[in-house]
């Protein structure tokens, strides 16, 4: 940041680490430890998709290569949302605490986002979503914003309408605040209404 940046308050914007993904499968730990949540074993990534073969061809890439990963690899589709936002699903099986292993579907997520970005479409993405379920039917989503480099809780309330459990979502940002770098301004945590595994 320059001498003038400094003076007239303007700053960079924070840089996507990635890296942070690794960190949810500890995170997870302490969301069923504490709350009952535990993960779907499904995830996503939301993008905005350009215009042109590149783009297709290089989502295409990233496809492949999460449906060739190895003979255990997971289900992976592409939808498009209400609001024009592409949502690239990776399907993996119910999350079993005994033998599941959160690390790999944190490893697919990674890819898709380094691969995008690799491409040069990294500011096409807006964010990755993590889904965690509880017993009662309870739904979280962990969602990472890629612009910011942080993470927050969003939690549709259950039974339809577009209401959020709001005192969950705070419990959530308060509970992970040693383990994951959460947002800490509410008004970034935008409602993502009819997010896959939501």
């Amino acid at each position: 940041m320059g001498f003038f940046d400094s003076i007239l308050g303007r700053t960079k914007p924070r840089q996507a680490d990635l890296d942070a993904l690794f960190n949810v499968p500890s995170a997870a730990i302490t969301l069923q430890a504490s709350l009952g949540l535990t993960p779907t074993g499904d995830g996503s990534v939301c993008y905005r998709a350009a215009a042109g073969p590149a783009f297709t061809d290089t989502q295409a890439e990233v496809v492949e290569l999460l449906r060739t990963t190895s003979d255990h690899a997971p289900a992976v589709s592409v939808s498009e949302d209400e609001f024009g936002f592409t949502w690239l699903e990776i399907d993996h099986p119910p999350f079993d605490p005994g033998t599941s292993d959160l690390g790999a579907l944190c490893t697919d997520l990674h890819a898709v986002n380094t691969g995008l970005e690799a491409a040069g479409f990294g500011p096409a993405l807006l964010c990755s979503l993590i889904p965690f379920v509880d017993s009662s039917g309870r739904r979280l989503g962990l969602v990472y914003l890629y612009k910011q480099g942080t993470f927050y809780p969003f939690a549709p309330v259950p039974g339809g309408g577009h209401e959020r459990d709001v005192l969950l979502e705070r419990t959530v940002r308060d509970l992970l605040a040693d383990e994951l770098p959460m947002e800490q301004d509410p008004s970034r945590w935008l409602a993502i209404w009819g997010a896959p595994g939501l």
